[in-house]
């Protein structure tokens, strides 16, 4: 079985083409080989947030499909970061710079971007479709069909909270330096996803955003599925909207957005249609770190002494680039 680790703005992951596997994987061994593979301290080189497993599309209208298992097994409906990694790794195997990928809900545009720097490949990436009704949310809160920018008692007495699917769910809020940092989004995240509470039962990405000045800020996310992650590329478009929607003194839809997180960063612009709803571009480093070779099934059985690991020389190029900003 071949793999590669890949990256988006430190959003680590292994791209796993069903083209690949010694022998088709059912889903019950797909989410347990994730479980094993991405595990923080007992799984492939340090882990990873996921798997990305790439697919056949659901015709010639998209070069292929991603699908986003988690690292504790769950599946995700999209991966801003990880879909730039699978665009790169899909426009290399078929020589294409432009073209479209199936996710759960939608078929998303990708493209080639500029390169952020020498040997740091970028991929530019449709984020769509975007809603704010609770429904799509799974959000339940008395008498809110759509929460924007409001106090939630029972998460804080102080912060003001916005909710949108892009097309997972996503719960944002601005806060100064010292609340970035500090207790309070470990607190409300893990309470959110615990999956016995009245509010997002199903759990929900919880995002804290710092505004740095006009079209710059600093988002901080607790990802569903995966915990604190070095960034969430659909937290950081979710957050680029709100912010747009919240601070137009501070940026205009089409302004291209910098995105801080603690991996790196991203740049975004917010569109809007005729229509009136909302897409995202997301624009990052698609970054592969190695070339991956292991057998199967002692993977399943979260073994990986015969593992054989080629490093490439993208992630100095990236650390470089990192250093720089």
């Amino acid at each position: 079985m071949k793999m590669i680790k890949v990256h988006g703005s430190g959003n680590d992951f292994f791209i796993l083409d069903e083209k690949q596997v010694d022998k088709k994987l059912s889903e019950e061994e797909l989410r347990g080989l994730s479980r094993q593979i991405c595990d923080r301290k007992t799984g492939l080189h340090g882990g990873s947030d996921g798997i990305l497993y790439v697919t056949s599309g659901h015709d010639n209208s998209v070069v292929g499909k991603m699908r986003v298992i988690n690292a504790d097994g769950s599946e995700a409906s999209m991966c801003g970061n990880g879909i730039r990694t699978v665009a790169r790794y899909l426009s290399e195997q078929n020589n294409l710079t432009d073209f479209k990928i199936e996710t759960m809900y939608a078929d998303l545009e990708v493209k080639k971007a500029k390169d952020f720097a020498p040997n740091v490949t970028a991929f530019d990436a449709e984020i769509s479709p975007v809603s704010f009704a609770a429904s799509d949310l799974k959000m339940h809160i008395i008498g809110k069909e759509r929460l924007f920018n409001e106090i939630v008692p029972e998460l804080s007495k102080t912060l003001k909270f916005s909710a949108v699917a892009v097309p997972n769910p996503h719960l944002i809020t601005f806060v100064n330096h010292e609340e970035l940092l500090g207790p309070e989004l470990e607190r409300i995240a893990a309470y959110l996803n615990n999956g016995k509470n009245p509010v997002f039962p199903d759990g929900v990405n919880v995002s804290f955003v710092e505004v740095f000045a006009d079209n710059n800020i600093f988002v901080r996310t607790f990802e569903r599925g995966v915990g604190f992650t070095n960034a969430c590329g659909t937290a950081m478009s979710a957050s680029s909207l709100i912010y747009s929607l919240l601070y137009p003194a501070h940026t205009s839809l089409e302004d291209l957005i910098t995105v801080h997180n603690p991996g790196g960063m991203v740049n975004t612009k917010v569109h809007q249609r005729e229509d009136g709803s909302y897409w995202m571009s997301l624009i990052g480093n698609a970054t592969f770190v190695a070339e991956v070779e292991l057998s199967q099934e002692q993977a399943l059985r979260g073994d990986f002494t015969a593992v054989k690991w080629s490093a490439t020389t993208e992630q100095t190029a990236y650390e470089d680039f990192v250093g720089s900003l």
